[in-house]
């Protein structure tokens, strides 16, 4: 069959694929170690939490007027109208609803932020996303619709103590002008848990202003919900920030919720974008948040539940890695937020697409590094040394996991 030039594109198999069917297909097999797909953790008091929630709210009907009615193509009123209360009391930046569009996932929201942004323009001008810090959230990679939609340069690398090291955005590589159309960072950073500083985000908004661009944040592991970054920082909005937060991590992936905050050139693009792709956002996420704010528990459940549970796991998993690889060639990545670990093994022999595929085959996934360097020229070495894994495994699970991923280290430093 013949695809156009669109569908040869989208059609093929990719890395977010390749991710996501792994997820699948392990959730499908009880004895696979799931070490690498993105799932949130199953925490017990937020499943009873939400078990609680949807009992209440069917119970009282609203459950069943989610489901059986569209919201408008900007998305649920109700929810967006509270949102912006919530936001406005918390952090004072005077935004209202019409700086709100919700989309299904954030998935679809950067799809569309992307293609709004970058590629090409009607005069025949092209324009790509720059990602000032690589590696950097894999299922950016293939949303273009142009191809080589995105640059990206190598991170500073700073060396700390106990097998860890931290990546710093490079401000001395950054190359923008007139063909970057928009600048794009995640924090916490998936793969890596980086967490970007204030003073990098400070200077990436001063870079945005500069060259009159909008500054991206992807957000879904950031404040104020779910909350899961460990370390202490701010979160800032202004006309020019594009911010884009989730429900997936709160622990509804299921429910495909994202949420964009911006000026209302973008919000209104999105939601007429919408109309077109979807008719309208799902109802079911943005109910269940709706409720969670009125009742006074979406920031509490966040701060109090998530970001301790994801701490200590991040903290135990660090741990056992520490304890199965002493091998001084091995570093993990400060953990300072999200939900993974980014491992990195210096001069490993083979690369870690080839350690994938040995682990599999022992039935533990994990995410191949290579497909997180998005947008970066050049040959480097660091990029196939490097994994990450997700730590939201039972312990008993992730020691076995972690146990395989040693071994086959081992023998790779030593055989190839």
């Amino acid at each position: 069959m013949e695809f156009s030039t669109f569908g040869d594109k989208f059609a093929r198999y990719s890395g977010i694929t390749q991710l996501m069917d792994d997820l699948n297909d392990g959730l499908r097999n009880p004895d696979a170690i799931m070490l690498g797909g993105g799932n949130p953790a199953q925490i017990p008091a937020m499943v009873a939490y939400f078990n609680q929630l949807c009992a209440q709210m069917a119970a009282s009907g609203e459950l069943t007027a989610a489901l059986t009615n569209y919201d408008g193509p900007q998305g649920k009123n109700t929810f967006i109208n509270a949102l912006a209360d919530l936001l406005n009391a918390r952090y004072g930046w005077g935004i209202s609803a019409r700086n709100i569009a919700l989309t299904n996932g954030s998935q679809s929201a950067f799809f569309n932020l992307f293609n709004l942004l970058a590629g090409e323009f009607p005069d025949g001008r092209k324009k790509k996303i720059l990602l000032p810090l690589s590696p950097e959230y894999i299922g950016y990679g293939d949303s273009g619709l142009c191809e080589d939609m995105f640059v990206s340069y190598k991170p500073a690398i700073t060396l700390l103590d106990n097998q860890m090291f931290k990546y710093h955005v490079d401000f001395t590589q950054l190359l923008i002008d007139e063909n970057i159309g928009a600048i794009c960072a995640s924090r916490p950073t998936n793969p890596t848990g980086n967490v970007l500083t204030n003073a990098e985000m400070a200077h990436l908004d001063q870079l945005a202003h500069q060259h009159g661009i909008p500054l991206i944040i992807d957000n879904a592991y950031g404040m104020p919900f779910p909350d899961i970054i460990f370390e202490d920082v701010t979160i800032n909005w202004n006309p020019n920030t594009v911010l884009c937060l989730s429900l997936s991590k709160l622990g509804l992936p299921g429910a495909r919720c994202g949420i964009v905050v911006a000026n209302e050139a973008i919000t209104t693009a999105i939601a007429n974008m919408n109309g077109v792709l979807s008719l309208a956002p799902g109802s079911i996420g943005p109910a269940l948040a709706h409720k969670m704010i009125e009742q006074g528990d979406l920031i509490p459940l966040s701060e109090d539940v998530i970001k301790p549970f994801y701490k200590d796991k991040a903290a135990r998993a660090v741990e056992m890695l520490r304890q199965a690889i002493p091998d001084p060639r091995f570093r993990i990545h400060k953990p300072e937020g999200a939900i993974f670990l980014w491992l990195w093994f210096d001069g490993l022999p083979i690369t870690t697409l080839d350690l994938y595929q040995r682990l599999k085959a022992r039935g533990v996934l994990i995410v191949p590094g290579e497909y997180f360097f998005i947008g970066l020229e050049g040959e480097w070495p660091h990029r196939h040394e490097c994994l990450r894994m997700n730590y939201v495994q039972d312990d008993k699970a992730m020691q076995k996991g972690i146990d395989i991923i040693a071994e086959e280290i081992r023998k790779a430093y030593q055989h190839g």
